[in-house]
């Protein structure tokens, strides 16, 4: 017997990202109801898949086939679904990035986690990449010692990747950004839109190495969208790249160094199966290569939630863990758009 998945929201990630990874698991997992509040969407996603479907989250948790929930819904109803479905007594949850919107709904899914005994797991798929756990196991005391962290994510628009993954059914067509560009209040909410929607895919790694934010000294948002942000931490500093251009030239790195030794991760677009990372670990020791592996982060990501279903693993990260990423990530992005309003920023 597989374990049965529920995806609550069938949009471009769950068509061209989890469906593919998980029809690729069948020997442990399957689909088995998908939920999306557009009845022919869910309809034709859940055919692909020859799985129920509905347009009803109260449904999708009450079915006993559903074992495993992916909460893929815009990120407003993170909170209230994913508690939902702690209280429904399923086997795990997987919510996709960010855990919540605000501090308080991150606790309040750690607190429903807690009391109900169902882990819950975030869509931060680096943090389940062979690569990075390997460097993650040789790195000694890097986290201890490193002075600079670098994150750069320069992609394609998400839309190239996604009709080269799949065949999109109702293609979302989000509505163009209002306000002018100009205007300090509007590049904030973009620059915070953009920490908390792509920057937040690197932040949990920045993290392990930069642990606190201190000070922003630089904060621009980027159009089409984007972001350059420099801050510090203690002796610390971090520069992250964000950005979505018109071309077809993508970089996913993550770098860092420290007085004992560097490290450079280069990451795999989301939305290909090409696998994991490569990740070079230079020391006194020398020169380590690790990856790539033929899984990716995703992959490991829905391995490890078949294994919380069997009981076959522990949690890999607690939820304690991933509220402290969202914190980081909040403060973070609040700290930016403060900047930019006042119209200190370059």
């Amino acid at each position: 017997m597989t374990t049965g998945v529920g995806f609550i929201g069938a949009g471009p990630v769950t068509q061209a990202i989890h469906l593919p990874v998980v029809a690729g698991l069948s020997d442990r997992l399957h689909v088995a109801r998908v939920m999306d509040v557009d009845e022919a969407t869910a309809a034709a996603v859940a055919a692909r898949a020859g799985a129920a479907h509905g347009t009803s989250v109260e449904e999708l948790l009450a079915d006993p086939a559903v074992e495993i929930v992916a909460v893929c819904s815009p990120h407003a109803f993170h909170a209230e679904q994913a508690e939902a479905a702690c209280l429904a007594g399923k086997k795990a949850v997987l919510v996709e990035k960010p855990l919540a919107t605000t501090l308080d709904d991150a606790r309040r899914i750690a607190k429903a986690s807690k009391d109900t005994g169902v882990p819950i797991v975030v869509g931060a798929m680096h943090t389940y990449d062979p690569a990075w756990l390997a460097a993650e196991r040789h790195w000694g005391d890097l986290p201890a010692t490193a002075r600079r962290v670098r994150s750069r994510i320069v992609l394609p628009p998400n839309a190239r990747f996604e009709t080269l993954a799949t065949q999109l059914h109702a293609e979302p067509v989000f509505p163009a950004r209002g306000g002018d560009p100009s205007d300090p209040a509007v590049r904030a909410a973009s620059l915070r839109g953009a920490i908390l929607g792509l920057a937040i895919h690197n932040l949990p790694l920045v993290r392990r190495f930069l642990p606190r934010v201190e000070h922003v000294d630089l904060a621009r948002p980027l159009t089409p969208f984007g972001y350059v942000l420099t801050f510090r931490g203690g002796a610390r500093t971090a520069e992250l790249i964000g950005y979505l251009h018109g071309g077809w030239r993508e970089e996913w790195s993550f770098e860092v160094w420290g007085d004992g030794g560097e490290l450079r991760l280069d990451f795999t677009p989301s939305y290909v199966r090409a696998g994991s990372a490569v990740a070079d670990l230079r020391t006194v020791a020398g020169l380590r290569t690790f990856g790539p592996n033929p899984d990716n982060g995703y992959t490991a990501e829905w391995r490890h939630l078949a294994a919380l279903a069997t009981g076959a693993e522990a949690l890999r990260y607690p939820a304690a863990d991933l509220v402290d990423d969202l914190a980081y990530a909040l403060d973070l992005a609040e700290r930016a758009a403060d900047l930019l309003l006042q119209g200190r920023a370059a």
